[in-house]
């Protein structure tokens, strides 16, 4: 089943039906009117939302992606976690300090802003070009209910669906914010979301392990910048439910991502415009990629093994006020 949000006048949109080759959609509204609603109340609403993922494969209203809000506007949480060991490497080498040994224990986790997302064609704007304004391409699920001290074990019954990710960093806020010893604020502005959100049977083999086994593609400005293998992560996302549920209850709708999808593969490129500064430090003594300026775009997708857009793709412009 594929859901998606349509922008409306209401904070949490419209909820809304997706065909599995994103053309067509049916509005839910009969059944449940948000995303949101349906979690909280996913048992009782599953048979109905599947009877219209079923009756939208022959029918329904066209889908317009730039039409689409994240799937979940805003969310009661959302927890980011960084899981990949090549994205680790290189970002130590950014900062100049050694990875923490705990990495390679238990996952890494920060809280984000929840209250606001973007949509996933919405404007990148309102940050400065000498904020470093960097794009950070990551896979994502959200969960129903999680009680607190929920194990490893039974983490992955509570996954409901999964999704894309632009996590926005402003790269050069960061250090001076971390320097205080008290996490980011100012350096992780909204985030955004894919078009679509799907349930796990959606995406059959490459869900194993709780790791999606897909490789997740990058732009910058119409030019491939990285086509990274998701299903590298170190921790899981039973891991990283687990951690985020040891000391407290995860409402319904909460989001869990998966960190930066990074491969260290040769030919891999990069999920972040940090990682290829990185990569041109090590090899030519200078970083030569610029951050996001004025104008520029990025775009993140992921395809089947018939090339057809799992998620649909988050296309953002960014815009520097003049």
């Amino acid at each position: 089943m594929k859901l998606a949000t349509l922008r409306s006048a209401l904070p949490d949109g419209e909820l809304v039906v997706v065909s599995r080759d994103l053309t067509r959609m049916l509005r839910a509204g009969a059944v449940v009117p948000t995303l949101q609603a349906a979690l909280d109340d996913w048992a009782r609403v599953l048979p109905g939302l599947t009877q219209l993922a079923r009756d939208v494969e022959s029918g329904g209203e066209p889908f317009d992606q730039a039409q689409a809000h994240s799937p979940l506007p805003r969310a009661f949480q959302w927890c980011d976690g960084s899981t990949f060991q090549a994205h680790n490497d290189r970002m130590a080498q950014w900062i100049g300090k050694p990875i923490d040994k705990r990495f390679g224990i238990e996952p890494f986790m920060y809280q984000g802003a929840s209250d606001c997302f973007l949509a996933p064609t919405e404007t990148i704007t309102g940050f400065q070009e000498e904020w470093g304004i960097d794009y950070e391409g990551e896979i994502a699920i959200i969960t129903d209910a999680v009680p607190m001290g929920t194990s490893v074990a039974d983490a992955p019954s509570h996954i409901r669906l999964m999704m894309l990710c632009n996590d926005v960093s402003l790269r050069n806020l960061i250090p001076p914010e971390l320097s205080k010893g008290f996490g980011f604020v100012q350096s992780k502005p909204a985030s955004s979301f894919s078009p679509v959100a799907v349930t796990l049977d959606e995406l059959g083999s490459n869900w194993r392990d709780c790791r999606l086994h897909m490789r997740l593609y990058s732009e910058v400005n119409g030019c491939e910048f990285g086509n990274a293998d998701a299903g590298l992560m170190l921790h899981g996302f039973d891991e990283l439910i687990a951690h985020a549920a040891k000391t407290r209850h995860l409402a319904a709708g909460t989001i869990i991502g998966s960190g930066t999808v990074s491969d260290a593969a040769p030919g891999r490129g990069t999920s972040c415009i940090t990682e290829r500064r990185v990569v041109e430090i090590l090899a030519h003594g200078e970083p030569r990629t610029p951050y996001l300026r004025n104008g520029d775009r990025t775009r993140l997708e992921m395809f089947d093994a018939a090339g057809n857009s799992v998620f649909g793709a988050i296309d953002q412009a960014v815009s520097i006020p003049g």
